[in-house]
């Protein structure tokens, strides 16, 4: 039976997931796991242009308070780190990491001429690209790239969610799209696919490939929906798509599977109107989520070695709009969550509101060297060859 592409096409969720498997997924077969003492990085994207200024609070800045009069979050109302600083109060969790000395939190990131529409600043994260340049691989992706060529240990990305993100496509290995093992387990398992693979003969070559990749994912959805089972959190995870997405990476981490990198999202934080309610709701799901996860690790004596950090694509304007929420900026703060960081607490100098360009927060640290740094010391991978130059590291891990 000869499928041609419109029909292969319509075959439904798997084919879609299935075009987003690493060639190199069928190797993990051989069971490679990733020990206690070897590093996993956990990314979770802030969807939307979180606002920062909103959440580490410049508590002692009149500046701040005088451009946000019914935005402004008081210093009474704030989780003091210190003096100066304040974390939005939805964040209880974070001001325990902080207080255990388990959180650093890097202000003013960013990167040269920045863009403020959601798409195009999120490619240059996701890519690691400059503003004026466009490249369309992922920096998590050819760090797949470059730890699986010529190697015998296949490396792997996963990212918990329906879609595959820039970030995690590279060359020649991509990591793979998943909201729930068992999910993809069960399409896997139904008759039409295996009919499918079983009676393909050779056709054209975009279409062999596409069975291909089903093929692969059609034996990788065992192995990863096994070792999700292997080992199974036990803990008693919020009921939200993030707390359960952060379940599903916890008993993966536990398990003999191995995968480097975890990448999820939250969002959307585009907070034009009413900024308030949505940015406390979305902040109390991560709170809550983080709180059980962070236990979790340390519960099965793996916190040392997940290293899980935030970003989004830019902030958020100084100044409030007239709808009662903020309009897309530049600089915002990055959260780095982890048993072993080397640096901890506020990580350097909140940004000046004396000092903005074009109404808008300079960046103060260029959001490169934090992926070299997470690169280089944390995952023992060669940041320079995968970001194209030699970015300066930053010294929390």
């Amino acid at each position: 039976m000869v499928i041609k592409r419109r029909t292969f096409l319509q075959a439904g969720s798997l084919a879609t997931a299935s075009m987003l498997l690493p060639r190199f997924l069928k190797a993990l077969e051989t069971r490679n796991m990733v020990p206690p003492g070897n590093k996993v990085a956990v990314v979770v994207q802030f969807s939307g242009g979180n606002d920062g200024l909103n959440t580490v609070i410049p508590v002692r800045n009149d500046i701040y308070y005088r451009e946000r009069p019914g935005l402004g979050i008081a210093k009474d109302k704030s989780l003091l780190l210190t003096d100066e600083v304040g974390l939005n109060p939805a964040l209880s969790a974070f001001k325990e990491l902080y207080d255990d000395g388990s959180l650093g939190v890097l202000n003013a990131v960013g990167y040269p001429n920045p863009d403020r529409s959601h798409f195009r600043s999120m490619d240059i994260w996701q890519s690691a690209s400059a503003s004026n340049e466009y490249i369309y691989t992922g920096w998590i992706g050819r760090y797949l790239d470059a730890q699986c060529s010529g190697c015998d240990k296949p490396t792997q990305g996963l990212e918990i969610d329906d879609v595959l993100s820039l970030a995690l496509k590279g060359e020649k290995s991509k990591g793979l799209a998943l909201r729930d093992p068992k999910r993809l387990y069960n399409a896997s398992q139904e008759k039409f696919f295996k009919d499918l693979s079983a009676t393909h003969h050779p056709a054209e070559e975009t279409v062999d490939y596409l069975y291909k990749t089903m093929a692969e994912t059609l034996s990788s959805a065992d192995y990863i929906y096994q070792e999700s089972k292997s080992h199974p959190s036990a803990a008693q995870y919020p009921n939200t798509q993030l707390g359960q997405n952060l379940k599903t990476i916890a008993s993966l981490i536990f398990s003999d599977i191995n995968t480097k990198v975890y990448y999820v999202s939250l969002g959307s934080f585009d907070t034009h109107i009413n900024q308030q309610p949505q940015q406390q709701r979305l902040f109390t799901e991560l709170n809550d989520a983080i709180k059980v996860f962070v236990k979790d690790l340390k519960d099965n004596n793996r916190f040392q070695d997940v290293c899980l950090f935030t970003f989004s694509e830019f902030g958020r304007r100084v100044s409030q709009n007239a709808s009662g929420g903020t309009d897309h900026g530049t600089a915002n703060n990055m959260f780095f969550i982890s048993g072993g960081l080397k640096q901890k607490g506020v990580l350097n100098n909140m940004p000046d509101l004396r000092d903005l360009q074009d109404d808008d927060l300079k960046y103060q640290v260029d959001f490169k060297n934090v992926y070299a740094t997470v690169l280089n010391k944390w995952l023992g991978a060669d940041d320079t060859a995968i970001l194209g130059k030699k970015f300066d590291t930053l010294n929390f891990i």
